[in-house]
């Protein structure tokens, strides 16, 4: 009879549930020892790429930068001539420091986008960031949250949850923006600056303010062919009450 192996436990928690909470986006504790060690190598990866990105070479950032978002794909073979080996590396995404996230891992970014300074991400949940994405300065995505309730909340002893936040190509967020948990942001949005994103957008809508509310809906070739081919995405600018 094959041996039964005890599942892992700390202080009564059961950790491999414990994990398997927080991925589902349900109530789990923070604190424990496994997932504060992949904080804090989360945050030494991030450390290291804030204090010398702007210093070596784009292979060099790049290879940093890998070791934060550890889903981008292996960068290719160096080439002897540095401008080529660059022009190579062209549509891996750009992130100027400071750079931070929770943990390394659970975080996707497409080809070709750019985030500037103060990029902030609590990827409790999964993340994912689609390609030719631009985001002005300190913009965050809060894919964690906490209970409302102050007794079960009861700080770093308490639980906390979260949701994914998915954003779609070709989006631009402008500066100090905020998206919070469960939210699902189409292809071609444009956030405006200090626009805080509780609910989902439609793909092609520009979306202002706190709450964010549709204010336009975006005409152009790419929003005809995007719903073209995904109709059941088409969508009508709300009308306002009078």
């Amino acid at each position: 009879m094959a041996e039964q192996t005890e599942t892992p436990t700390w202080n009564g928690i059961d950790l491999v549930e414990n994990r398997r909470r927080m991925e589902r986006g349900e109530l789990y504790t923070a604190f424990v020892p496994e997932l504060t060690k992949e904080r804090r190598v989360a945050s030494q990866a991030c450390a290291k790429y804030n204090r010398v990105a702007t210093e070596v070479t784009r292979r060099e950032q790049v290879e940093l930068f890998k070791k934060i978002v550890t889903t981008l794909p292996d960068l290719p073979p160096a080439k002897e001539d540095p401008d080529e080996d660059e022009a190579q590396l062209t549509a891996f995404p750009w992130a100027e420091p400071p750079f931070k996230v929770d943990y390394c891992g659970r975080i996707f970014i497409g080809e070709n986008s750019f985030m500037n300074f103060n990029f902030i991400v609590l990827n409790t949940c999964e993340v994912r960031i689609g390609s030719r994405c631009l985001f002005g300065p300190n913009v965050s995505l809060f894919a964690g949250t906490h209970p409302l309730d102050p007794a079960i909340r009861n700080g770093t002893a308490g639980p906390e949850n979260g949701g994914p936040i998915t954003i779609g190509d070709d989006c631009w967020f402008g500066g100090n923006v905020t998206v919070l948990p469960h939210v699902t942001i189409g292809r071609g949005v444009t956030v405006g600056a200090g626009s805080v994103v509780t609910k989902s957008v439609p793909a092609f809508a520009v979306v202002v303010g706190n709450p964010a509310r549709i204010v336009r809906k975006i005409e152009s070739e790419w929003a005809n062919e995007h719903f073209a081919a995904h109709p059941e995405e088409q969508w009508e600018v709300p009308t306002t009450k009078t």
